[in-house]
């Protein structure tokens, strides 16, 4: 069976990479509307939905994906081949976004960051989906939640002890300064928002979203797909919530009940444009989102690699001072248009625009880069 491409997954996908240039790209960071800002540490807000909804969509993709490559032909141990190249050359790309463009911070060099955990929980997702059936994924997904939760709320951590979820005293930041080192960590902090030990229950959402694929894939009428689909995502939302309350929604740690939160308004978000754009036909609104997400990876790390480029290029200034080039367009172009907050929306909204322009360009010549 060759699986059918779903235009609501091309669309997810891409208002995904868009939201992550959009919170990634402010003009200025002090005047940022609090929604497009994470969390300072416990709770949510929408930007702290768009790292797991892209995991999530990773996992959803998986049986649509791997279903047409079996039909090829291919076999177990050349998917798990073309599952670790996968996971090796998005790793390296995290690596060398990290590096860029001097190489030479090998010493500071963040180990771990977006692309690495893509890579790394691709490749241990994917390696589930192809040696272990349905019923032992439900079980290494409650596995996965729920020994996070006790080792993150019962293993004491020295000089601290056990159960502590501060930035500084969770497992997970013990773990990653004894393992990776303080220097390696996100701009040298205590901690790390992509730690190793965190990265585990971000399998847990991909998972979830293998789930959700395969039931995209079952037989049936199409409102029987979007009714489970639907119930099942308010189900997930409502534990999360409930869980929260003693294991509390929190991105940096990736806990349990985030993950759990997360994959439920992924679900009910990808229920509503499967309803709409599959189901319906309405696709014409949704052309932008599904270009979009046909060449995700490239656009994403070409943003990062453009934005790096412009905040260590440096342009003279008034006084004779200089500033970065990514200052200088803000405060030249954006910052006399309207009030900070607003012009620093406007220089966000622009490199979203930018990028669409350019994954257009890409489409109209059926170029679309394979990692």
């Amino acid at each position: 069976m060759v699986a059918p491409r779903l235009a609501s997954l091309d669309a997810f996908r891409g208002a995904t990479i868009a939201g992550m240039i959009l919170v990634n790209n402010p003009g200025n960071w002090n005047s940022v509307y609090p929604p497009l800002l994470h969390a300072e540490w416990h709770g949510w807000t929408p930007t702290d939905l768009i790292f797991p909804f892209f995991l999530f969509i990773v996992g959803v993709a998986m049986p649509l994906s791997y279903t047409s490559r079996r039909a090829g032909g291919s076999w177990s141990a050349e998917l798990g081949g073309h599952a670790l190249r996968r996971s090796l050359i998005i790793f390296g790309l995290g690596t060398f976004m990290a590096l860029f463009p001097f190489f030479n911070t090998w010493d500071t060099l963040r180990i771990m960051g977006v692309l690495q955990r893509i890579g790394l929980v691709y490749l241990v997702a994917s390696s589930i989906y192809l040696t272990v059936g349905p019923r032992g994924r439900w079980v290494g997904t409650a596995v996965l939640l729920i020994g996070y939760w006790a080792l993150m709320t019962l293993v004491p951590v020295p000089g601290f002890g056990p159960g502590d979820l501060s930035p500084e005293a969770n497992l997970g930041a013990f773990i990653d300064r004894a393992v990776l080192g303080q220097e390696h960590l996100w701009q040298g902090n205590l901690w790390d928002p992509e730690g190793l030990l965190s990265s585990f229950p971000a399998v847990a959402t991909t998972l979830l979203g293998i789930f959700t694929g395969e039931l995209l894939l079952s037989e049936g009428p199409a409102w029987r797909r979007l009714l489970i689909l639907a119930g099942t995502s308010l189900g997930a939302i409502a534990l999360g919530l409930y869980w929260g309350q003693f294991f509390p929604i929190n991105k940096s740690l990736w806990t349990s009940s985030y993950v759990l939160f997360t994959a439920g308004m992924g679900g009910l978000l990808l229920a509503g444009l499967y309803w709409a754009i599959d189901v319906r036909g309405w696709r014409a609104w949704a052309r932008p989102l599904v270009v979009y997400g046909m060449n995700p990876i490239a656009v994403f790390v070409a943003s990062g690699l453009l934005s790096k480029s412009l905040i260590l290029w440096s342009v003279p200034s008034e006084g004779g001072a200089t500033t970065s080039a990514y200052d200088w367009i803000y405060t030249s172009f954006f910052r006399p248009l309207a009030e900070p907050t607003d012009a620093s929306l406007a220089f966000a909204l622009t490199h979203v625009t930018i990028w669409l322009v350019v994954a257009w360009l890409l489409h109209s010549r059926r170029l679309y880069i394979k990692i």
